[in-house]
């Protein structure tokens, strides 16, 4: 069968096309997906949990999680006030070249998209979050502290010197 031939009568086989493009995973889409990732993981929340919360299944949220599926203005609101955090937490740190790949049209001239070099986050990373989470869960304020100064003295950083990676 050709590609162009659907099927059962259905739609043609093959890639869609929208406004002239691929369609495909918009960069945007996956930064925020990663947002809820990130979010949910640093609450403790299972996606199946987080689902459950929002009405959704665990595969809704899977496909939220990787920008398979665009979040709605509505359903990114509900996601925000699920997790307790303002809609604006999803944007953040979101790199120019990620900027620059959004397949928006900007007017000449308007909010020219800053590229940057891709730099992966250390604060995705499921070892971090899960870290930061542990940490926090020690109650004792001055126990922490003391893991903070190993951690700083590990690294080679004092206690005026913010930790890098």
């Amino acid at each position: 069968m050709a590609r162009s031939e659907a099927p059962h009568g259905g739609k043609p086989a093959g890639p869609r096309k929208t406004s002239g493009r691929l369609k495909g995973i918009n960069p945007v889409d996956q930064h925020v997906g990663m947002r809820v990732r990130q979010r949910r993981t640093l609450l403790g929340l299972s996606q199946e949990k987080l689902g459950e919360m929002l009405g959704l299944t665990f595969q809704q949220i899977q496909k939220y999680e990787r920008g398979a599926n665009r979040i709605g203005a509505s359903r990114l609101f509900d996601i925000a006030n699920v997790l307790s955090v303002d809609v604006g937490y999803f944007f953040e740190d979101m790199s120019g070249e990620v900027q620059a790949r959004s397949p928006r049209k900007v007017a000449p001239g308007f909010a020219e998209p800053m590229p940057s070099p891709f730099e992966h986050d250390p604060m995705t990373r499921r070892e971090t979050l899960e870290l930061v989470r542990a940490y926090y869960k020690i109650e004792n304020e001055g126990v922490r502290r003391r893991l903070l100064d190993l951690a700083r003295s590990l690294s080679g950083t004092t206690d005026d010197e913010p930790i890098e990676d």
